[in-house]
């Protein structure tokens, strides 16, 4: 998003809203952090991180709701300035919308976020939501989605439908940037399949709901893809994104019995290029009370299938198992860890993850993330980040 927009356009969301709101008190929250990336293989591109990356991020937060609890505002900025990467230096709208309550139903409008998912290693059924490629390479972080958003809750479940007026287009790394292709993603003058270009109408229809121990999410998504393809520029010097349109089908299922957690995530996408199948499932297995204490301990196993073709967007997850833990401590710092790694069925590429949090007084949270990639091969998915290993620290201020 062009930064200038983006600042219009959180001006001119608190405007509107204090308006409405001009007799209420707004709660004025969010923070600000560091983070401190240290890379201990040379850089397999020219121009690339040499070792250590420093960054600068912050998010400031302010949240209305009125005396009978049923209007709300939600208003919430980011930006980051990175000292080697222009194109993660950035600002974005992760939230900027007004929604109102009602008897058995919501309506929002604005800059929204929404998950949908219960797997840990990849989230399929998320489909809203731009992931913004240049703060990790997990795509969890997603950028702020316009939207209308209109809900029902009734006995027998949840609809949801959503109206998104104005496609994002993700995010990448720069030439300068880890974690980027042997060709660098060029963002100015993507290709898009439908006329509209970002201006596509998009549309989703999501059913959820519980029966006893299982819990069901199930959606229609019509409109441009979240995930880009790619064709080489004329000067065969950098990736230019292509955005198809589809129809994507999606469900969700979690079954929770005691310590067990079963879940499953599967989609079906059709485009003119391609229709496949995708699906990731699994379970967790909880030991509460480790050693008679207070802490518990997660044990996960996923299996990851993906049918796309060459000729899709590419992917790191067509057959592969994931293997992970989970350790919270349940202490008044909320301690935690996870460790994991996504193994290729047939090549053995392998991607490993550790993180670990804990707060320190009430303010001051430290993260600290190891990531690292081995047996890729040229041609592979992961080639490109094998020399990308890192290990991470981030400190955030929370105010």
């Amino acid at each position: 998003m062009n930064p200038t927009r983006t600042l219009a356009t959180v001006a001119l969301a608190l405007t509107s809203v204090w308006v409405g709101a001009q007799a209420e008190e707004w709660e004025a929250t969010g923070f600000v952090g560091l983070d401190s990336r240290a890379f201990w293989q040379d850089e397999r591109f020219e121009g690339q991180d040499d070792g250590f990356n420093a960054s600068l991020h912050v998010q400031p937060e302010l949240y209305w709701r009125s005396d009978d609890g049923r209007q709300r505002v939600s208003v919430v900025g980011f930006g980051r300035y990175d000292n080697q990467d222009d194109e993660r230096t950035h600002l974005d709208l992760r939230e900027a919308y007004w929604g109102h309550e009602g008897a058995g139903w919501d309506v929002s409008a604005g800059f929204g976020k929404v998950f949908w998912g219960v797997a840990e290693s990849r989230h399929l059924v998320d489909v809203i939501n731009q992931t913004d490629l240049v703060e990790d390479l997990d795509q969890e972080d997603k950028l702020g989605q316009p939207m209308v958003n209109v809900n029902l809750q009734r006995d027998y479940g949840r609809f949801e439908l959503f109206f998104m007026p104005w496609f994002r287009e993700r995010t990448f790394p720069g030439v300068d940037g880890r974690f980027r292709s042997a060709l660098p993603a060029e963002t100015d003058n993507p290709v898009y399949e439908s006329s509209d270009k970002d201006r596509h109408n998009d549309v989703a229809l999501r059913y959820s709901h519980y029966f006893g121990d299982v819990d069901v999410g199930a959606y229609v998504f019509d409109g441009t893809s979240r995930e880009p393809n790619f064709v080489v520029s004329d000067e065969g010097d950098h990736l230019i994104p292509v955005y198809e349109q589809m129809t994507q089908v999606g469900v969700d299922l979690q079954y929770t019995r005691d310590s067990w957690l079963w879940k499953f995530e599967g989609i079906r996408r059709e485009t003119d290029r391609d229709t496949f199948n995708a699906a990731v499932g699994g379970l967790e297995y909880t030991f509460f009370g480790v050693g008679g204490r207070a802490a518990d301990v997660g044990v996960l196993f996923e299996y990851l299938y993906d049918g796309r073709d060459a000729g899709a967007p590419p992917t790191a997850f067509d057959d592969d198992i994931f293997v992970g833990a989970r350790l919270a401590l349940n202490d008044s710092s909320d301690t935690s860890l996870l460790a994991g790694a996504a193994i290729d069925a047939e090549t053995h590429e392998t991607f490993f993850n550790v993180e670990a949090e804990r707060r320190f007084g009430d303010n001051l949270t430290v993260d600290l993330r190891l990531r690292a990639f081995s047996n890729a091969e040229p041609g592979e998915a992961l080639y490109a980040f094998e020399q990308d290993d890192y290990l991470q620290l981030r400190v955030s201020w929370y105010y």
